[in-house]
């Protein structure tokens, strides 16, 4: 569930009119209120990601998903306009030069998508998408203040009729957003911008922002002005899920809104405009609507319960300050009102202007799938492993310095600690390198680091050379044991671990975007007992075990793939 960062913010009031007129329909929507309207469907930061990496218990952000939503809402008959404020193509700039094929493919494949599948209308330009220069932006981006000598070829700023609503289009990029581009003064080209943009008709303005920060594309949005709804993008400060604002920041007369990074959280907005609004008339209204208002109602659930605990102790505190006791149960009082308010009325439509609604919704894997983009994914999965191989064929691993040790692999460990080994292979890391071939993704250099022993170490592994060192094998936690074998065993081995068990595991694989339900002591639960490390085990008691920490997370995100997904 979303909340705003500090949960005072998330319980303020959002709409500035009676909850009187509700009307019929959810999900976020407008259905039922008069008018021409329209969906904004707005992405930013996608840094080449096609789709989650699935190791995660509810993995987020995919192509395909994406693509069936706009579908779903266009087969509706509603009016659609998708764009991007930016940071579409790459993942890493510079791209570094094992990543070329793949990223290159991605990229492609993004394009392909974008032009095809999602019927972009406008997208912005942001660091990512300079990786590989100019040349390689492969369309056309919204940059009114991109200087001439810069060479980023851009459409100009358009109004599109969508729903009998004229909306304008046009993307900003704020000083110090793009390092290295030379840029002209943002806010006088949106001010211009805005003002041609009305001439032409423009009922609802929309501004893609690219910005260094948050603080940074509100105080751009603000000295425009006269923006409705700007959607940025905000670089590396870009909000990972948990972060995402559920409401839309007001800017003066207008909204800002910022989508999750890599396509993890997608905005949908549905914008009614009321017949006989002006270009540049009363100013757009945040209607709430179900999508904010139930993450609204988990926040308040949350602060009710937090304050239902204190007033249970003060109950029992005879010292208790009365007075403070008082204001305590009168702001529980207050948000349980609320709280029946957002549940009765969730829609709160203003008697005239145009309004809106916002739906933070995220991409997870109970959504259905676009099965011809996801067939094209499953292809770049096989072109990227394929031109991967090609490129490392021949390619030696560098062989270990002089009186260090290289990796031997599980099978020469297994002549002297046959009983490690056989408690090893019923464990999740003996099958590591099984879930990247069921996925077509163990040549994916995205993912393969961590599925295999000695990846790109002295005397290890790389993708022509590791048919012995396929999955987490003893050599990860234990070091290379190529003296240690060679000796018969006779010397132990310079490390029983490489590093400490929390700095290895925590840096290297089980990191927060791909094992968010790791905890070192339930997991080190799984990986000891009889036969290997049984005096550790015995030293971590009883409790949970990191299997049991996962299908929890599983069962609470839902195991069933969304209709026509594979993956």
């Amino acid at each position: 569930m979303f909340r705003r960062v500090g949960l005072l913010a998330a319980l303020a009031a959002a709409a500035c009119c009676s909850r009187s007129e509700v009307k019929a329909g959810g999900g976020g929507g407008s259905a039922g209120a008069a008018g021409p309207g329209f969906t904004l469907i707005a992405l930013a930061e996608m840094r080449g990601q096609i789709g989650p990496c699935g190791c995660t218990s509810d993995p987020l952000g995919d192509i395909a998903r994406t693509s069936h939503l706009v579908d779903t809402l266009r087969a509706q008959g509603r009016p659609v306009l998708v764009v991007d404020a930016g940071s579409l193509l790459y993942s890493k700039v510079p791209v570094p030069a094992h990543l070329d094929a793949q990223e290159e493919l991605k990229a492609n494949l993004l394009a392909k998508t974008y032009k095809d599948a999602l019927g972009v209308g406008a997208i912005g330009l942001g660091p990512m998408d300079l990786a590989k220069g100019p040349d390689k932006l492969r369309f056309p981006r919204h940059a009114i203040n991109v200087a001439t000598d810069a060479k980023i070829v851009v459409e100009p700023p358009k109004v599109i009729e969508l729903g009998g609503a004229k909306v304008g289009v046009f993307g900003v990029i704020a000083t110090g957003a793009i390092a290295g581009l030379a840029i002209t003064d943002p806010v006088a080209a949106g001010k211009r911008t805005v003002a041609d943009l009305r001439t032409q008709g423009a009922q609802i303005v929309v501004g893609l922002v690219q910005a260094a920060s948050k603080k940074d594309a509100v105080t751009l949005a603000r000295d425009i002005g006269g923006i409705d709804v700007t959607i940025a993008g905000l670089g590396a400060t870009a909000p990972e899920p948990e972060r995402v604002e559920v409401e839309a920041t007001k800017v003066d007369g207008g909204w800002l809104v910022i989508p999750g990074n890599r396509g993890q959280v997608v905005s949908r907005l549905d914008i009614t405009v009321r017949p006989g609004v002006r270009p540049g008339g009363a100013p757009l209204v945040d209607a709430v609507g179900a999508g904010a208002a139930t993450a609204k109602i988990a926040a308040l659930d949350e602060h009710i319960a937090a304050l239902d605990a204190d007033l249970a102790k003060f109950a029992t505190d005879p010292d208790a300050d009365k007075a403070f006791v008082t204001q305590k149960k009168a702001e529980r009082t207050q948000h349980a009102n609320e709280r029946e308010q957002l549940r009765t009325s969730p829609l709160a439509v203003p008697p005239t202007g145009s309004y809106f609604t916002l739906d933070q919704i995220r991409v997870n894997k109970t959504l259905a799938c676009n099965v011809a983009v996801q067939d094209n994914v499953t292809a770049y999965y096989r072109a990227a492993g394929e031109a991967n191989v090609k490129a490392a064929a021949g390619r030696a691993v560098t062989p270990p310095a002089k009186g260090q040790a290289g990796f031997v692999g599980t099978e020469a460990c297994a002549d002297c600690h046959s009983d490690a080994v056989d408690f090893w292979k019923e464990t999740r890391h003996a099958q590591a390198w099984k879930t990247l071939e069921e996925r077509g993704q163990q040549f994916d250099f995205d993912c393969v680091s961590c599925h295999i022993t000695g990846w790109d170490q002295p005397g290890g592994s790389n993708l022509a050379n590791n048919d012995t060192l396929r999955d987490v094998q003893c050599e990860t936690c234990h070091g290379p044991g190529s003296i240690h074998v060679a000796q018969g065993g006779e010397e132990r081995p310079p490390m029983v671990r490489r590093m400490p068990a929390e700095k290895l595991c925590a840096t290297q694989c089980h990191t927060k975007e791909h094992s968010d339900t790791f905890e070192l002591t339930p997991y080190l639960r799984d990986v000891t007992g009889a036969g290997h490390g049984e005096d550790l085990r015995k030293q971590l008691g009883d409790g949970p075990t990191g299997h049991q920490l996962r299908k929890a997370a599983l069962d609470k995100a839902g195991r069933t793939l969304g209709a026509g997904c594979v993956r």
